[in-house]
């Protein structure tokens, strides 16, 4: 059974809050759920075990082995990035379907969502401020119906596997910015940075007194809106910090990453289902996603 959401339409399934009470700390759903449209994003300490820590890090440690640096000032040219993570090992599927994170994605974007990205960021020791932007920017409708917090059209999580402090780099937002129009958005973002000037640490032309530094704990998890502005911060500390961020879709919207290529099929017929919907083999009615005329789960299967 599904019920809907007033503010989009979509159909969502029903909220499971039981299973969901290690990481709501008391509060009811819909009061975090208010948070997040309100403020466009909310952190939940200690998500994830040490354990899966470990699991998570050991993962990715031959991708990391391979040193590859960003390519340009927003990627990072200190640090390191790795996409593709659901082919590379299944503990990053279980971290896309996480439920935490998949109560408040569904919530947003539907049932019918799909996983639009998912990379690690690794931030080395002098690395610079990102531009601010939105992990929605790609999809190009007018911002202006937002006033409410419930036409997003993505919705972004930030897993910290080490913590991430004000001196090491933690993601900064701009509270409250994905209520912003369009104009808002145009007027208030500084310069492009692609002049590609090699800037210092601790040069930041983008510095803004309305932006909080999202500092967390190792296991922490920032969910945030499609349209919240947002940016990596400066490493100023000697040591690297890493988070993993998967972001999601809605279900009509083309994904920043080919996952259907990105993932091979012999390697998607192996994950959780809901892993696999999350990719692409799902329908978003009334059938868009459709292969040969039938669902692509059943193409998958043969």
């Amino acid at each position: 059974m599904t019920t809907e959401n007033a503010a989009n339409g979509r159909q969502t399934a029903p909220c499971d809050e039981g299973a969901l009470a290690p990481w709501l700390q008391s509060r009811s759903f819909a009061d975090w759920r208010a948070q997040f449209d309100k403020d466009g994003y909310i952190v939940f300490d200690k998500v994830l075990s040490d354990r899966t820590l470990a699991d998570l890090r050991a993962a990715l440690a031959p991708a990391f082995d391979r040193n590859l640096s960003g390519r340009n000032d927003f990627e990072g040219l200190k640090s390191n990035r790795v996409y593709a993570l659901l082919a590379k090992s299944p503990h990053f599927a279980e971290l896309a379907i996480h439920p935490l994170a998949l109560a408040f994605v569904e919530a947003d974007l539907g049932a019918s969502c799909l996983l639009s990205a998912c990379l690690a960021i690794k931030l080395h020791s002098g690395e610079t401020v990102q531009p601010w932007h939105s992990d929605d920017a790609h999809i190009t409708a007018p911002r202006g119906g937002c006033a409410f917090g419930g036409c997003a059209f993505g919705v972004s999580a930030f897993w910290a596997i080490d913590a991430t402090t004000e001196e090491n780099g933690a993601t900064e937002v701009i509270p409250g910015s994905h209520r912003w129009s369009d104009a808002d958005v145009a007027s208030s973002l500084e310069a492009s940075f692609a002049d590609k000037t090699v800037r210092d640490v601790g040069d930041d032309p983008g510095a803004r007194p309305d932006a909080v530094k999202a500092t967390m704990p190792a296991g922490a998890l920032m969910i945030a809106k499609g349209g919240l502005l947002h940016r990596g911060g400066a490493n100023r500390s000697d040591a690297p910090r890493l988070i993993i961020t998967p972001q999601y879709c809605a279900g009509w919207a083309r994904q920043l990453e080919n996952m259907t290529l990105a993932v091979p099929s012999e390697t998607a017929a192996r994950l959780p289902r809901r892993a696999r919907e999350l990719i692409g083999y799902s329908i978003h009615p009334p059938f868009m996603g459709y292969v040969d005329g039938v669902h692509p789960q059943k193409r998958l299967a043969s």
